[in-house]
């Protein structure tokens, strides 16, 4: 019994611990609810369901439910149909510490199709285009072109991903970039004064504003909730703030002690640095 105790308060202070990582450390990156069970991170078990659920931003409601009422059947057959290309995909994403919800922007660039080919010259299902494959280690020549192997072309954009956020530090500005470009990203940053994406997002290009939101509304089909690549930074500091706090008043509530995990509600929670 004392063991059990001693074992419920150690996990409680290896998870406190891990907030005050998150909040203190703005580069670190809360991959929830995404990872499995056998993954390699330090995980803990909170018993809290609000940590469960992301809400989608209330000025995206209209927009989300059209778009899903025009495309909800494509994205069931989507899935249905490349149930291996998105396990590849995701097993890539949780290699690289990316969240696996970042998968979910294959569907929107090519709707996993490996012949898919844009007029600018973007290939595969990551839709790269051919300086930025080689870039990032692809093969793309007459003979060859790497753009259309899934894992080859996973393995390469998660690690564009992975910049791209080194470079901005949040998602949907990442998924922005990934459509038009970190240049045209700064622009619409520089003439709206803001990285906030709901605020700048007038002045990037039509397409690539439409392609976050779909990304957006694509993820909340699949997932029914959202996870922090659907958040802006503003909105993911807001989340793990209020998410830490709930921990700290449950702890208060449950004299510091995790109650029976008979009774909790679990999620796995990973902070990994990026």
């Amino acid at each position: 019994m004392k063991l059990n105790l001693l074992s419920q308060v150690g996990l409680f202070g290896i998870l406190v611990f891990f907030f005050y990582q998150v909040v203190a450390q703005p580069q670190n990156e809360l991959l929830l609810p995404y990872l499995p069970n056998d993954t390699l991170a330090a995980k803990a078990k909170v018993n809290i369901e609000e940590a469960i659920s992301i809400p989608l931003q209330s000025n995206l409601h209209n927009y989300v439910d059209r778009y899903l009422d025009e495309n909800a059947a494509l994205l069931d057959q989507i899935k249905e149909r490349n149930s291996d290309k998105l396990k590849t995909i995701q097993q890539i994403l949780l290699k690289q510490g990316l969240p696996e919800g970042l998968k979910y922007l294959a569907i929107v660039e090519s709707e996993l199709k490996n012949r898919a080919t844009s007029g600018a010259g973007a290939a595969g299902i990551w839709q790269l285009m051919p300086e930025t494959a080689r870039t990032f280690g692809l093969k793309v020549n007459a003979k060859t072109d790497q753009r259309r192997q899934v894992y080859q072309s996973s393995v390469a954009a998660a690690n564009y991903l992975k910049t791209l956020y080194k470079e901005f530090d949040d998602w949907l500005l990442v998924v922005a970039a990934y459509n038009c470009g970190s240049g045209n990203v700064y622009k619409a940053i520089r003439k709206s004064g803001s990285r906030d994406f709901w605020k700048m997002q007038r002045y990037l290009p039509a397409e690539t504003k439409g392609h976050v939101k779909h990304f957006i509304a694509t993820h909340f089909h699949y997932e029914a909730n959202g996870s922090m690549v659907t958040l802006t930074k503003k909105e993911r500091i807001i989340y793990l703030a209020t998410l830490n706090k709930t921990v700290q008043d449950d702890a208060k509530q449950n004299k510091g002690v995790l109650p029976d995990s008979s009774k909790q509600t679990t999620v796995d929670i990973v902070v990994t640095q990026q």
